[in-house]
């Protein structure tokens, strides 16, 4: 497989389609390899959010010989970051100083966490990672002796699995005055629901595809007295993400299928809610680093529409999701609806770009622009046709 393929193949491996990160990845072992130098080996660190930035060094911990040890990873290179999709990945390769004092010992294990019992088990013999499902395994536990020392209490004791938490659309505030709906609030997140975080697809088993999505949109009528939310949309659903593969050198294919609940937490004349069943195929490549993807929906509707009847002609059962940006610049995503019956339908648009390029400092946020034209751009007024554009900031986009 080509250099192409491996970098577009890690782009899909967790983006889900609409995705963006509700908190930061934990940064992730993706191997560990011998260099000319023996008393070292190079450590490859992977986080999967291609915004994130790699410290030039790391603290982690080493457990040889039946003792742990605390050490620092220094970064080699730069690090490179790839947007996939609607989301990317940041690699950067750091060097490990083995100790000398566990003579005998010929497997090792690193943690980036240090009191834990996972870690990435390699050799360290001379030779190169284990070739075992073990050394594949991220962050899977290794067989250690006992350990020498007790781990000390840290704040995220009980938070395991803090790690399967991803992005899974932008989260952002737009505001543009004038209608019922001025501003725009828009979060999420997604869950992997079984297996070492991010590790779906190649060898990895085949239930790590299942995760537990969440997304809320929030439409907030600021020029009214009281300034009330005009409404707030739900969206929990269950999806399996199809593992990606590498059709061509600049093609890969990945996507996903679930089940989503849609609702507004009303009673009344102004409930609404619904059930989708859909089928999201994405294709991803990269021109030059400009990453492209195409992800065409189709959707059926399960159970009941007696608080939305007439959804079918205004939102269809088809759409299309289209991206194109930089992982460190521009990116502009739309979502398209239409009801192939009535020829109705609508277009949601998202212009974004990080704001430390515009102004100066450190400011971790984005310029952030969002439109839209058309039916349903909420449940509640989704018979009505509406126009709005709306400028603000993103958090992640």
């Amino acid at each position: 497989m080509s250099t192409r393929s491996i970098r577009l193949l890690s782009l899909l491996l967790t983006s889900a389609v609409p995705a963006a990160a509700w908190a930061q990845p934990a940064p992730i072992i993706g191997g560990v390899t011998a260099g000319t130098d023996p008393t070292a080996r190079m450590v490859e660190i992977v986080v999967l959010d291609g915004a994130a930035r790699l410290p030039a060094r790391m603290p982690a911990e080493l457990t040889r010989g039946g003792v742990r040890r605390p050490v620092t990873l220094v970064r080699e290179v730069d690090a490179e970051a790839v947007a996939g999709g609607t989301q990317g990945y940041v690699r950067g390769r750091y060097r490990l100083t083995l100790p000398t004092d566990a003579a005998g010992a010929t497997v090792a294990t690193l943690s980036l966490q240090p009191g834990s019992v996972g870690g990435y088990a390699f050799a360290v013999d001379g030779t190169a990672t284990l070739p075992s499902s073990t050394a594949q395994a991220l962050v899977a536990p290794a067989s250690i002796p006992d350990v020498v020392d007790a781990p000390a209490a840290k704040p995220d004791v009980g938070n395991a699995f803090v790690g399967n938490l991803s992005n899974y659309g932008p989260i952002y505030a737009a505001y543009g005055p004038g209608t019922n709906t001025d501003a725009r609030i828009e979060i999420g997140f997604k869950y992997q629901l079984f297996g070492a975080a991010g590790a779906v697809g190649g060898d990895a088993p085949w239930e790590n595809g299942f995760h537990f999505g969440y997304s809320q949109r929030l439409f907030w009528n600021l020029g009214a007295k009281s300034s009330p939310f005009r409404n707030v949309e739900y969206r929990p659903e269950v999806f399996y993400l199809v593992p990606a593969k590498a059709v061509t050198d600049r093609v890969v294919l990945g996507g996903q299928v679930g089940l989503r609940h849609e609702s507004n937490g009303r009673d009344g004349l102004d409930s609404r809610s619904l059930n989708t069943f859909y089928v999201q195929p994405q294709a991803t490549t990269l021109i030059g680093d400009t990453v492209v993807t195409l992800a065409p929906r189709a959707w059926f509707y399960v159970g009941s529409l007696e608080d939305n009847p007439l959804i079918k002609r205004y939102r269809g059962n088809t759409g299309l999701f289209a991206e194109i940006g930089q992982a460190d610049g521009w990116r502009l995503t739309t979502i398209t609806n239409v009801a192939l019956t009535t020829g109705r339908g609508s277009i949601d648009a998202m212009l974004s770009y990080p704001l430390q390029r515009v102004v100066p400092g450190d400011l971790n946020l984005y310029l952030f622009g969002q439109a839209f034209a058309g039916y349903g751009e909420n449940l509640l007024d989704y018979t009505k046709r509406q126009t709005r554009v709306r400028v603000g900031v993103g958090f992640v986009r």
